[in-house]
Order: C-alpha cells, then sequence, then structure tokens
C-alpha cells in the first residue's frame, strides 16, 4: 500500500571553518552569542516548528563530537542523522541529502536545505516553505532589496541596471521534493561539477522552475565578525522587545 505521508526534513549544512570570521579556535557555526553556539539558534526553529519531523546536518568532520554534546545539551531531539561533510559546499549538502533520504525511508519527503549559520529565521518562513513546495515544487526564500542592484562586466562596466522591485537576494532556507533535489544533485555529480554556489543555482541549471518567498530582512548568513555583531544587536533588540511588551515572533 503506498505511503502518502509527506515528511518535513530540515537539512542543515554545517560544513565551514571560520576561515573570514578569523576564528582560530573553532568554525563559526560554533561561536556563542547570547549564551549558546550559533548553530544551535539556528537548530533552535526546527526544534520547535510543528511541521518539522526531522533534521540531519553535514558537519566538519573532526567537530562532530562537539556538536553532538551540543545536541545533548541543549535537548535538540529531532536531529535524526549528524554526516561529515564534502570537501565542498555542493557535497555537504548531498551528504546531508542523501542522509535524509535514509531519515525519510518510504515517505515522500520535502527537505528545507539551510545554513548552521543564517540563525535568524522564525517558525512561519519554514511553515511558508512547506507549503511553498507544496504548491509549487520549490521555495527559494528572499530578502529584498534596498538599494539599486547593478550587473557589470569583467572591466566594471555596467552592463544592466535591474528594476529593484523586481530584484531580490537569494537567502536560505532552500527547499524542494527530496527525490528533485538528488536527482539533480546526481546529474551535477555525473557531469563532474561538485562547486555550484547554492541549491537555487543547482536546480535552475537543471532546468527546474523556482519559486521565491520574501523572508525576514534580518535573515543575513553570519560569515565575518561584522555579521556576528549584528546578530547580536538583533538579538538584544529582540529581548528588549520583551522586556517593554512588544510581541515578537519566534
Amino acid at each position: 500500500m503506498k505511503n502518502d505521508k509527506i515528511t518535513n526534513i530540515g537539512v542543515i549544512f554545517a560544513g565551514g571553518v571560520g576561515s573570514r570570521m578569523h576564528s582560530k579556535d573553532m568554525p563559526k557555526q560554533f561561536l556563542s552569542v547570547h549564551g549558546k553556539p550559533i548553530i544551535i539558534h539556528t537548530l533552535e526553529h526546527f526544534e520547535k516548528n510543528e511541521e518539522i519531523d526531522a533534521v540531519v546536518i553535514a558537519c566538519v568532520e573532526e567537530w562532530i563530537p562537539h556538536l553532538k554534546n551540543l545536541l545533548y545539551k541543549y535537548r535538540i531531539e529531532k536531529v535524526k542523522k549528524v554526516v561529515a561533510g564534502g570537501k565542498t559546499g555542493q557535497l555537504s549538502i548531498y551528504n546531508g541529502l542523501c542522509a535524509a533520504r535514509e531519515v525519510a525511508k518510504d515517505t515522500k519527503a520535502i527537505v528545507l536545505i539551510h545554513d548552521g549559520v543564517r540563525p535568524l529565521i522564525n517558525s512561519k518562513l519554514l511553515s511558508e516553505n512547506i507549503r511553498c513546495v507544496k504548491e509549487h515544487g520549490s521555495a527559494i526564500t528572499a530578502g529584498v532589496v534596498k538599494e539599486t542592484i547593478v550587473v557589470v562586466d569583467n572591466d566594471g562596466c555596467i552592463e544592466q541596471v535591474p528594476s529593484r522591485e523586481q530584484s531580490r537576494v537569494a537567502k536560505a532556507p532552500q527547499s524542494f521534493w527530496l527525490d528533485e533535489i538528488l536527482s539533480a544533485h546526481g546529474q551535477a555529480l555525473k557531469e563532474n561539477v561538485t562547486n555550484t554556489i547554492d541549491s537555487c543555482t543547482l536546480m535552475k541549471n537543471y532546468g527546474y522552475k523556482l519559486f521565491m518567498i520574501d523572508g525576514p530582512y534580518e535573515n543575513i548568513k553570519i560569515t565575518t565578525p561584522d555579521d556576528f555583531y549584528t546578530m547580536r544587536a538583533i538579538l538584544d533588540a529582540k529581548e528588549n522587545a520583551q522586556i517593554y511588551g512588544v510581541d515578537e515572533e519566534n
């Protein structure tokens, strides 16, 4: 009998080593902000969302024991598999997707591919990703553009000034049906393509139609020291809002 259940799985990429953060002792996803590591801030959104059934993580291999200790300490119980990352971001995500396939078993699955160092999301965004995949087959979280974007050639000459109203910054989660994103990865590997910048680029390259949903503007990736301090300031503002009685969405 066919299993019609849909399993929603977070696929977290935590394979970076923090070279741009200049953190000598540990990868950036394990740096502490507001008393807990960045990756725990990220995972808590997936843990608390009732539609998320499971989470898998692709992690820097030598830091897997440390990550598992953090999962236990902070009671992150939806993580079902932690696997080693690959040599590139694309290969790390592929490892995570293969782990998600093992978790999904015989159920149809939606995967929400997300950066471990992109913690300033909310539960509503995760649910919107799931809804958009069910309706359209994909969901690329976007950021509204607040400044003019220009396209330049190799000599720095401006070739195009796209409409700001129709321009977006692709962020994460980037969500798909698991079988479709795995198919695209399989095609890429057959062609020896291993370093595609992100999942939406990979899917677009192989002919899939992509749909965008706007996410919170503060949904930044914590990559540099400036990002680290911006995250801390945003969390301070959210904390103060709670103290002064302003409703904040999780």
